[in-house]
């Protein structure tokens, strides 16, 4: 019996929730936080150490590296907030700093002073307190309160439902993003603090809107004074190293502060070609600048401008930002959708890690790119990493694999020895479990609609076939890899893996199938559900149709308890199981009795006891630490050593097939990889070594594709290689010319300067000669000037000494009366002294009998006030006399009472009795009744999905009515109106309609005229279309002439060249004349090179030969000049012609336009006819109804019964047809006009 000794090898994830989760350490170390580590990541060697937290940590919340890189301090949430401080040499603790004054669980930013002596931790909710420590003496040095305690308790107790949402109320401000916090009601929430790092006592603490500054000084920290500006949530800050503070808003603002609070600057962080802005979750200052990260995954880089002018801003004066502090770059990263939540920079400033909301690291390397020039953009840090709950690993034998799914989305193989990722693929949907064939060359994943197999290939993971399983929540390859088990619902599926037949189902189980578990020797299967249920499943003949060598030859219920997982030895004889009632159970023999052997198990623990070996086993439990449990177990509590794994419960366990590594995987997307030693640190012994294959899928296509861009390659290889040896052979050729005329022009050059030297050196010595002489002159007169400049010198001096003697003499006569006038001023001060003295001590003797009156006044106060204290002490003395009687007398009937409720306790403790034994019947049903209610559960959440749509649909539509509705009533209105103003334009229609018929008629033939004259100049136009095709003709007869001269240009030039050569050549042959077989040979060559290539067949001598090229050149001259002569007779004629076309055309234009002038002088004359005709409209209107208005007053002292119709008509005919702006016949008349 021994303990299986877990040391951590390997962990692929992130905690993305911590307050500065990332630092350089040196060149090639980065720390930042995985579950409950802090891991140091080595870049070179890809190796990791790590760092546990506490034992009663609940989780990390923040980090801070001293600037020397010696000490990392990290803060844990418990009970109450911690910080533990460790050595980075030694990765051993050093302090532990804790309160016990503050009611938050943690701390949510902290940070060293710049000598690391000193350490800044913040407080959460509710109290926001900020400690100043001397961390070595683990002594609080001052604390101030740096949020407002009393809007945050309002906003937890407006939101506090229940127990653990207010225990978490802590974690809000933990991001230096800013997720939630003060956005959400939480009042005043502190993100960030910092020193100084040139001044210990001075620090910075920033919020939603919160931006203080705060000095230590006698114990205290005292706050500064600092200019007011609009509230803003301050998400980030830094300390430049001109001591400025650069912060950083959620608004995308960066504010630029001096160190006494006032601002100097102010910018917005605009990213990308729209110049967006953008939220900027954190900031980190380096030598030349800071480096900004934001929202959408947006970094740039802002250099300082040395150039900008110094000093805080006046009053009224805007902030400056450009001058201070210039964009030079913006990076890019591959997740443009997450938010960048910290940045690390290491001590050469070459390198640049930045995290996401995503818990993903991403690097940059800084070093040899211009700042303003290349597009950079970011890599993954080491591995991409799961940003979501793991539900799904498993592990095979032939490769060192790992598979894992998870809810975002993703599926992943991980190679455990390399430490790497070997393939991601992301799926529309999430997948549900996952589980990986011992060969490694398969998975199945379970999704929402379908379970698919798919291949493991070089590059992709490919569905090969799918499985009408919906919602598969657990799924297993046998050992062997000939099956594997899915679970569908409360029902597993057996299925073979090469023919894909299914064997047998399994049923039984009345709830959902939590677990499934393969023996070593794939005879049995034990699966575990949520209604309680252990089954024993022997799997005899799956060769046979129908399952029936499928029998269930074990089982335990126990309703009480929800299983989530069962494993079973090598042979099957015993089973273990956890589930939510916190205990760990085994069954022996195959019997159904379960007995409990360790209650201190969280719940929902996965639990791996591999079979191979049957040595070891594995707990994990809630709070996400591994438990190696002393095995085989016995029936009390045994022994076990826990491990800090992840900061969330764990979901899968799983040991690789040689027994040397441990997986486990988690809610907060981590998975650890463990090596798995015996009790004295040694390596398990294997029975023999493992040969992992190396072996790899790939389709013909994807392999003949590969093959094909090959061989394209390979081709284009050797032809850029031809082509650059080529260029080569050009470019050497020129380079060789260059040099040669270089060499001939610099030596040309060295003879001219040797000439230039040789006449300037003669030069120099000419005019050397001359200086010496001109220097002897210039001696000469500087003597005789000196000796006069001495002469006139001493003249001035005596001047100024009789000038001195004077003024020395009015000194002394100054100085005397100076001090006659102090003497007489001393005495004025002296005496009115002494007044001032007599007039305030007799205000003093004043004052005096006032206080002595006040004493005697007080003095009296003080002996009522005593009387009256003695008569209340009497009062109070009756009234305690009063209530003891009263209280006496109640105290004897409560005894009275008490005696009574004795009797009636017997007669309840035996109710209570007969109530436990209902209530132990109650509990099977509330067992059934749990299982309906999840189901209803379900049923309502989609239901209230379903309402949730509808009613949006009735606001939508009920939103939809109310527009059509207001529509409907102002049309009608409008309508109205409209209804009136016809009523009114009717009338002025048919008055317009008399006048303007007559000018219609014009108009009508005009519009004829006008439309005769357009088909006239469309005559026109075709007829210039057929000249220009005419023209066009020629002038492509011309270009085929041209092209033949130029062949008989090409051709005479061909015959002059033949000819120069055979000079060349029959002057070579003269050369030999004194020798007559040389000759003979060269003339025969000669013969063959001109006479038998033109004509093969000639027997004809050379002179005949000569003859013919000169007869062929004549006709070809004659034949040109007669075709050159035909060509410009034509082109003549044509130009002629086209001269003629163009001036009929010309005089055409000509007269169409005076027509349309005239057309439309005339038509401009009928618009101001009308215009006339309108007003002398008016004013008759106006003239009748000033008439019969005249007439009604009249007829009104003259009553008339049948005028009074005719009158009350005519006064409202005027209101009808009022003046309106203009009748809308007219403007449509004309735009009826215009285009003629």
């Amino acid at each position: 019996m021994s303990i299986a000794a877990v040391a951590h090898r390997h962990v692929f994830g992130y905690k993305g929730d911590v307050n500065n989760s990332i630092a350089y350490l040196d060149e090639q170390t980065v720390i930042y936080p995985v579950g409950h580590n802090s891991v140091l990541y080595n870049t070179e060697s890809k190796l990791q150490k790590f760092i546990p937290v506490t034992e009663k940590c609940e989780a990390i919340t923040a980090m801070a590296v001293s600037v020397n890189k010696r000490y990392i301090a990290i803060a844990e949430r418990g009970e109450k907030p911690l910080c533990a401080l460790y050595d980075l040499h030694t990765l051993r603790r050093r302090k532990t700093l804790s309160t016990m004054e503050t009611e938050s669980k943690d701390f949510v930013c902290i940070a060293f002073s710049a000598d690391a002596k000193y350490i800044l931790t913040q407080t959460g909710a509710p109290d926001w307190m900020l400690y100043y420590w001397s961390w070595e003496k683990a002594k609080v040095m001052a604390s101030v309160k740096t949020a407002n305690l009393q809007a945050d308790r309002n906003a937890a107790l407006g939101r506090a439902g229940d127990a653990a949402a207010s225990a978490n109320i802590g974690s809000i401000a933990t991001l230096a993003s800013g997720l939630g916090g003060g956005r959400d009601g939480f009042g005043s929430v502190v993100y960030q603090v910092s020193f100084n790092p040139s001044d210990n006592t001075q620090l910075c603490v920033i919020g939603n809107g919160i931006f203080k500054l705060f000095r230590y000084q006698e114990g205290m920290l005292k706050l500064f004074s600092v200019q007011k500006l609009e509230p803003k949530n301050y998400l980030s800050h830094c300390w430049a190293a001109d001591d400025r503070i650069i912060a950083g808003t959620e608004d995308g603002k960066i504010m630029i502060f001096e160190a006494n609070g006032e601002l100097r600057a102010e910018l917005t962080h605009s990213y990308g070609p729209s110049a967006t802005p953008r939220c900027i979750s954190t900031l980190l200052a380096y030598s030349k600048g800071f480096i900004c990260g934001g929202s959408h995954g947006s970094i740039a880089i802002y250099d300082r401008n040395e150039d900008a002018p110094g000093g805080p801003l006046v009053a009224g004066q805007q902030p400056g930002s450009k001058d201070m502090y210039r964009k030079v770059k913006e990076l890019t990263m591959h997740d443009d959708n997450a938010k960048v939540t910290n940045m690390a920079l290491s001590p050469s400033e070459d390198n640049l890690v930045a995290t996401t909301e995503t818990n993903q690291l991403f690097a940059l390397m800084l070093a040899g790119t211009e700042v303003k020039g290349e597009e950079s953009r970011f890599e993954m840090f080491s591995q991409p990493f799961h940003h979501g709950q793991i539900t799904g690993c498993d592990t095979c034998i032939r490769k060192p694999l790992v598979v894992t799914c998870s809810t975002d989305r993703s599926v992943r193989v991980w190679n455990y020895l390399d430490s790497t990722s070997e393939l991601v693929k992301y799926f529309p949907e999430e997948a549900f479990s996952v589980a990986i064939h011992p060969s490694g060359l398969y998975i199945l994943v379970g999704f929402s609609d379908k379970l698919r197999l798919m291949n493991l290939l070089i590059d992709d993971i490919r569905t090969f076939r799918e499985f009408t399983i919906r919602g598969c929540r657990e799924c297993r390859f046998s050992n062997g890899g000939q099956y594997f088990a899915a679970v569908h619902g409360n029902t597993i599926q057996i299925y073979s893996t090469w023919n894909f037949e299914n064997l047998g189902n399994l049923k039984g189980h009345n709830g959902k199938v939590r677990s499934l578990f393969w023996t070593q020797d794939d005879s049995r299967i034990v699966s575990a559900g949520m209604d309680g249920a252990i089954y024993d499943w022997a799997l005899r003949d799956l060769t046979g149709s129908g399952g029936s060598g499928i029998k269930r030859e074990g089982e335990s219920i126990l309703k009480s308890c929800n299983y989530t997982c069962a494993i079973a030895t090598a042979d099957g004889r015993s089973i273990f199981a956890v589930g939510s009632d916190k205990t760990l159970k085994v069954r022996k023999s195959r019997s159904s009795i379960l007995m409990d052997t360790l209650k201190w198990l969280t719940p929902t623990s996965p639990l791996s006891n591999r079979n191979f070996s049957g040595r070891m086993m594995f707990v994990g439990t809630a709070n996400g630490t591994i438990r190696s449990m002393k095995y085989p177990l016995t029936n009390e509590p045994g022994e076990f050593q826990e491990h800090q794994a992840h900061s969330a419960p764990i979901t899968k366990l799983r040991v690789s097939f040689d027994d040397q590594y441990l997986f486990s995987t988690s809610e907060d997307g981590a998975l650890y990889v463990f090596k798995i030693s015996d009790k004295e640190g040694r390596g398990l012994k294997r029975d023999r070594e493992i040969v992992y294959a190396d072996e790899i899928l790939v389709t013909k296509t994807d392999l003949e594709e590969k093959n094909s861009t090959m061989a394209e390659l390979k081709t284009r290889v050797e032809e850029l290689k031809m082509e650059n040896e080529y260029q080569l052979r050009l470019k050497d050729m020129n380079f060789n010319e260059k040099i040669k005329e270089v060499t001939e022009k610099f030596m040309q050059e060295i003879e001219a300067l040797k000439i230039t030297t040789t006449v300037l050196r003669t030069d120099k010595e000419k005019e050397e000669v001359r200086h010496e002489e001109e220097l002897g002159e210039e001696r000469e007169r500087h003597t005789r000037e000196l000796s006069e400049l001495e002469t006139v010198h001493n003249a001035k001096l005596m001047a100024e000494y009789e000038r001195y003697q004077e003024l020395q003499g009015r000194t002394t006569e100054l100085q005397a009366q100076w001090e006659r006038q102090m003497r007489e001023m001393q005495a004025a001060k002296e005496k009115a002294l002494s007044e001032l003295t007599a007039h305030f001590e007799a205000r003093v003797r004043e004052k005096q009998a006032e206080i002595d009156q006040l004493q005697s006044e007080l003095h009296n106060q003080y002996l009522e006030f005593t009387e009256t204290t003695k008569e209340t002490e009497q009062d109070a003395d009756t009234e305690i006399l009063e209530i003891k009687h009263r209280y006496e007398k109640k105290l004897k009937e409560e005894r009275e009472i008490g005696l009574r409720l004795k009797g009636e306790n017997g007669i309840m403790r035996k109710k209570f009795n007969t109530l436990n034994s209902e209530i132990d019947a109650h509990k099977t049903e509330i067992g059934k009744m749990f299982n309906e209610e999840k189901k209803l559960h379900g049923v309502i959440k989609s239901l209230e999905k379903d309402i949730a749509g509808l009613k949006k649909e009735i606001q939508e539509r009920d939103e939809t009515i109310q527009d059509k509705e207001k529509r409907i009533y102002d049309l009608k209105k409008k309508n109205q109106e409209l209804e009136k103003f016809k009523f009114v334009l009717d009338y002025k229609i048919k008055e317009l309609k008399r006048q303007i018929e007559p000018r219609e008629q014009d108009i009508q033939g005009m519009t004829h005229q006008i439309k005769e004259m357009d088909v006239e100049l469309e005559h026109y136009h075709k007829a210039n279309s057929n000249l220009e095709l005419t023209i066009a003709d020629l002038k492509l007869k011309l270009r085929a002439a041209e092209k033949e001269v130029a062949k008989e240009h090409a051709r005479v030039k061909a015959f002059a060249a033949t000819v120069k050569r055979f000079k060349v050549d029959l002057n070579e042959c003269v050369q030999y004349i004194q020798e007559p077989k040389l000759l003979k040979t060269h003339i025969k060559n000669l013969y063959q090179k001109y006479c038998l290539v033109a004509e093969p067949n000639a027997t004809t001598s050379s002179s005949s030969a000569a003859v013919q090229p000169s007869s062929s050149i004549t006709d070809v001259q004659q034949e040109y000049a007669r075709q050159r002569e035909h060509l410009e007779r034509t082109v003549a004629s044509l130009r002629r012609k086209v001269t003629k076309d163009q001036n009929i055309h010309r005089a055409d234009n000509v007269r169409i336009m005076g027509e349309n002038v005239a057309l439309i002088k005339e038509i401009n004359q009928l618009r101001r006819d009308l215009k006339g005709t309108r007003a002398r409209e008016k004013a008759a209107e106006i003239a009748l109804k000033h008439t019969k208005l005249v007439e009604a007053e009249s007829r009104s002292h003259t009553p008339n019964p049948g005028t009074e119709g005719v009158s009350s008509n005519s006064l409202r005919l005027p209101s009808v047809t009022s003046p309106s702006p203009s009748p809308p016949a007219l403007p449509r008349l004309e735009q009826q006009a215009l285009p003629a």
